[in-house]
């Protein structure tokens, strides 16, 4: 037997126990790495907003609070119109399901000549096994439900945390970094970290913008039109349409449409000429001029990265995705260096 040959076992066994390791404690951090990476972006996103506040001699930790109450604030706000549009849809669907239960069943009895009997088949339903068996098991699983919402809440408050702190102490994280480094690359670091600062910021803050402008667009005509919910639908169009790449104008517009609709053809017909004029309103006039000092993502790309972060890490890749993207774009603009083409026909758009 040569002789390196028991070392050489030694050293791939050693490699392999390693690397067990290694993925086992992966394994275990993935959720807690997962948690640092959004709070990461979130820093990110509201970093620029407590900067300007840090300027105007207000302590980053207050600055940093006040900043993730607005934020919250308007998430709350969100979540309490879409949810009184929820409940109102709900009661109304529970009123009417009597009346649409008579309805389909005259239908039915009409239509194929039989005599089904609502009363009947109301007591059938109820006192049926299947109905029993459903609330059994609906029972049996408030326990999980309630943890759940338990992990989901613990997730949140970890990210609070950590996006607390980090963009409270950003500086001092930066200077931190950058002590261990020599000081050819402290410059690199600190130009990386403010390309994607700026970036990241300046495009969710370019996106809350025509978020509010489309908001109250569309607000203002739902309501001259005397559509039912309209500031519900007015923040459920601004959002939806700008932060959802691609496909988030058709999401955003279908359901006011759809209401207007039960309402009147009519205002639906004007809600949807409406939706249509001010995209292009949007695209050629407001979004060039609201984006031209930050980064802008061409729809393709942003839906394109979407799906590759819904991929990769679900539905918090599918949020962080166009702040990634924003601020990879950005380090490509700064980094890489861009020629002009020769020798092309093709005249420029």
């Amino acid at each position: 037997m040569p002789r390196w040959l028991p070392r050489a076992f030694a050293v791939a066994l050693s490699l392999f126990a390693l690397y067990q390791f290694a993925h086992w404690v992966f394994d275990r951090l993935v959720g807690l790495l997962v948690n640092v990476l959004v709070s990461f972006f979130c820093a990110l996103a509201i970093e620029p907003a407590v900067d300007w506040m840090a300027r105007r001699h207000v302590r980053r930790g207050l600055a940093t609070a006040l900043v993730m109450l607005v934020v919250f604030a308007a998430a709350g706000l969100f979540l309490l119109a879409l949810g009184s549009l929820l409940v109102d849809q709900i009661r109304t669907i529970v009123h009417n399901l009597p009346q649409y239960v008579d309805d389909v069943v005259a239908w039915v009895n009409r239509t194929f000549h039989t005599k089904l009997d609502t009363g009947r088949l109301r007591d059938r339903f109820v006192h049926s096994d299947w109905v029993r068996t459903y609330l059994a098991q609906g029972a049996t699983s408030v326990w999980g439900i309630s943890a759940t919402v338990l992990g989901t809440l613990f997730q949140l408050f970890t990210v609070l945390l950590f996006t607390y702190y980090l963009a409270a102490d950003g500086p001092r994280l930066r200077r931190t970094l950058c002590s261990m480094l020599p000081p050819a690359r402290q410059a690199e670091v600190l130009r990386a970290w403010d390309i994607a600062v700026a970036k990241t910021g300046g495009y969710l803050y370019s996106r809350a913008l025509m978020a509010l402008v489309s908001g109250v667009a569309h607000y203002i005509l739902l309501q001259v039109l005397g559509v039912p919910y309209a500031p519900a639908l007015g923040v459920w169009v601004g959002l939806v349409s700008q932060f959802i790449p691609t496909v988030g104008t058709y999401l955003a517009g279908a359901l006011p449409i759809l209401i207007a609709f039960a309402e009147d053809p009519w205002d639906a017909l004007w809600v949807l000429c409406f939706v249509v004029v001010y995209q292009q309103f949007e695209n050629y006039l407001l979004q060039p001029r609201i984006t031209a000092r930050t980064v802008d993502i061409h729809p393709a790309v942003a839906f394109g990265s979407v799906i590759a972060g819904t991929a990769l890490l679900g539905a918090v890749g599918a949020l962080i995705a166009i702040p990634a993207t924003a601020t990879l774009q950005g380090f490509f603009s700064a980094y890489v260096r861009r020629y002009e083409v020769v020798g092309s026909a093709e005249p420029e758009e």
